[in-house]
């Protein structure tokens, strides 16, 4: 076990200067704190490293066998220094992102084209989940963070809500005919109406606030993704509960039309999660700062 890390640091620089004082000066010591600290670190070996010359101090065979780890270790700790600065200064580094199938699409991926645009030498992986898997993920340290559907609640976890969105009901040329005035819950429930997958919190928010109308939706068809529930829609299979955030184009371009509702589901929200108390790295702080601060300038 290494006593005093300090005393092959003073050995290092005696080393390689061949001298105490220019040892003395690199490390801002004196002389005589140089010499006293070679002493005991020759006590504590059992053995002489350097002896005297006219010119200094040149190294014993057994401090050339020593000079050979220390100046291998010190090249090892400034190569460390080197690469943790590079990756403050993203030169270097990788962030690991957890998030569902639309959500990276519509909201992750343009982020992520920025980002690597202009670091284009951190790594990027991201692990495709439902919100409560990422979570999961995140728990388990395999992800640095995660983006999510709000809302959310756990203590564990620091919440960072990005965007609102809005969740809205649509249908293609066979259901047209619905969207001419606002309808009631009760209507809804009379047409094949098209949601996600159980087990995600895009499907519980929509499940508890019809529940909330009096009103229990049995869907006709249960997809994994917000763009397959847009085609279905498109081709006549029934009403959709999409993100209206993610289907402007669809709905400028009238391939689908919005359904109203007299009691709208009330608008959520776009989270980053990661861990409380759990330091994230340089790379995953400036890519949430630069996610935060692009969605802060758009809402102004």
């Amino acid at each position: 076990m290494v006593e005093n890390m300090e005393w092959y640091r003073v050995f290092y620089f005696t080393a390689k200067t061949g001298s105490l004082s220019k040892a003395a000066a690199e490390l801002f010591i004196t002389q005589p704190a140089v010499t006293h600290t070679i002493k005991q670190l020759e006590a504590k070996l059992g053995g002489r490293l350097f002896f005297r010359t006219s010119k200094g101090v040149k190294l014993t065979s057994e401090g050339e066998t020593l000079y050979q780890y220390i100046e291998q270790a010190y090249h090892f700790i400034e190569n460390g220094e080197r690469m943790i600065a590079e990756m403050h200064q993203l030169n270097d580094g990788e962030i690991k992102i957890g998030a569902g199938d639309t959500l990276c699409k519509h909201f992750l991926l343009p982020h992520l084209r920025t980002f690597h645009e202009t670091y284009p030498a951190v790594k990027i992986q991201v692990t495709n989940r439902t919100t409560p898997e990422t979570v999961e993920l995140l728990k388990q340290g395999r992800i640095d963070l995660g983006i999510v559907n709000l809302p959310i609640a756990d203590k564990a976890l620091e919440i960072r809500e990005t965007m609102r969105t809005q969740d809205c009901l649509i249908a293609g040329e066979a259901f047209k005919q619905l969207s001419e005035r606002k309808r009631s819950w009760e209507e809804l429930s009379e047409y094949p109406v098209l949601l996600l997958e159980k087990g995600s919190v895009t499907r519980a928010f929509f499940d508890r606030y019809a529940e909330r109308q009096g009103v229990i939706i049995k869907p006709e068809i249960e997809l994994g993704s917000v763009d397959l529930l847009v085609e279905f829609a498109r081709t006549g299979l029934g009403i959709a509960c999409v993100v209206r955030n993610f289907i402007a184009d669809e709905l400028k371009a009238g391939e689908v039309y919005e359904i109203q509702l007299k009691k709208p589901i009330p608008a959520r929200g776009i989270g980053i999660v990661t861990l409380k108390d759990v330091p994230l790295s340089a790379a995953a702080d400036r890519f949430i700062q630069e996610v935060l601060s692009a969605h802060t300038n758009s809402a102004q």
